[in-house]
């Protein structure tokens, strides 16, 4: 569990690369504990790599991996790393090739077609491979983001709420570059994917109360995050 840590560090420092890696090492521990080998042949795709964090802790345990994302924006450490230019919703995912094992975290809720994304992502994957799908669901205490908790008014007027209210420039807009995700949906979605199968959910931040992804509505708002780990079973 970490999610203690975790707001005890974002109230002292924000969010800084630390606090990103803090996330990134735990969810490899959980991917590791879920039964996946971690091996120098293993080749990753950090897919929504934003500054490269997460691919930067598996490059570490030997991983190749490729980053991508819809504008490069990798750490300085990683500026001759390989990189693919994508728009998840507008671009043919299969140009980024196949992959043992595919990161997708914090990406789904800035989907504006996120089923299309999971209907289409076991192509992205080899058979017996894995992709490890991590998001903030809409009904979490970070669902809006920056203006949480102001979402509870709802993704129509939380947000300009909270610019009358605090008057701060806004990262993100509902129905722009952040839409309103529900486990319970997604989880039965992905479900329903041929050739894919769920491994394991959990909290992500707290994946030792995995038993609350089994409550329908409460683990809506019990949730912080959301982490699935899913397994290509046969051909897409």
């Amino acid at each position: 569990m970490i999610i203690h840590k975790l707001i005890a560090h974002h109230l002292s420092h924000r969010d800084d690369p630390y606090f990103y890696t803090l996330q990134a090492e735990d969810a490899i521990r959980w991917i590791q504990r879920s039964g996946v080998a971690l091996k120098k042949t293993t080749n990753v795709l950090d897919l929504g790599a934003g500054h490269g964090i997460f691919g930067a802790a598996l490059r570490k345990l030997g991983c190749p991996v490729i980053f991508a994302d819809e504008a490069k924006l990798l750490m300085p450490e990683l500026a001759s790393a390989p990189f693919y230019k994508i728009n998840l919703d507008h671009d043919d995912i299969t140009l980024l090739g196949t992959y043992d094992l595919v990161i997708c975290s914090n990406v789904l809720e800035h989907l504006s077609k996120p089923f299309e994304f999971i209907a289409s992502m076991g192509k992205m994957i080899n058979p017996g491979g894995h992709i490890y799908l991590s998001w903030t669901n809409w009904l979490s205490p970070w669902g809006g983001h920056e203006f949480s908790p102001l979402h509870y008014f709802g993704a129509r007027r939380g947000h300009l709420l909270y610019d009358k209210l605090t008057r701060r420039q806004r990262l993100h807009t509902p129905f722009v570059n952040l839409f309103p995700t529900y486990i319970g949906q997604t989880l039965r979605f992905i479900r329903q994917q041929p050739g894919l199968r769920v491994v394991r959910a959990a909290p992500r931040y707290y994946p030792e109360f995995a038993f609350l992804l089994g409550l329908p509505l409460l683990r809506e708002f019990l949730t912080w995050n959301c982490a699935v780990l899913i397994q290509r079973t046969a051909p897409s």
